[in-house]
């Protein structure tokens, strides 16, 4: 198991296109980059590796903006609003 956190948006792609053939799986909170990030979306679209979307809140009962994923259509699932056991949950879907 590998971790890798970053607050920039090419990072995140780089690393992305670094492991996006070689991994299993990879669990993506992207955060606002969710919302936003068209890059990130197609990053995940270009690579072999399934991604899960994470969230610790339930974006569906926050701001009307956080009800769109650019990262979603490309994902293997989101898993939203079930605080940190979110990430437990995306792991357990690759076992």
């Amino acid at each position: 198991m590998h971790y890798f956190q970053s607050n920039v948006e090419g990072e995140l792609i780089n690393k992305l296109h670094e492991v996006g053939f070689s991994f299993d799986g990879i669990i993506l909170n992207a955060g606002a980059y969710t919302h936003t990030s068209v890059a990130i979306g197609d990053a995940i679209k270009g690579i072999e590796t399934p991604v899960i979307e994470v969230h610790i809140s339930n974006v569906q009962t926050r701001e009307d903006f956080r009800h769109i994923s650019y990262i979603a259509p490309n994902a293997k699932g989101v898993i939203a609003g079930f605080g940190l056991q979110s990430y437990e949950l995306a792991l357990q879907s690759f076992l």
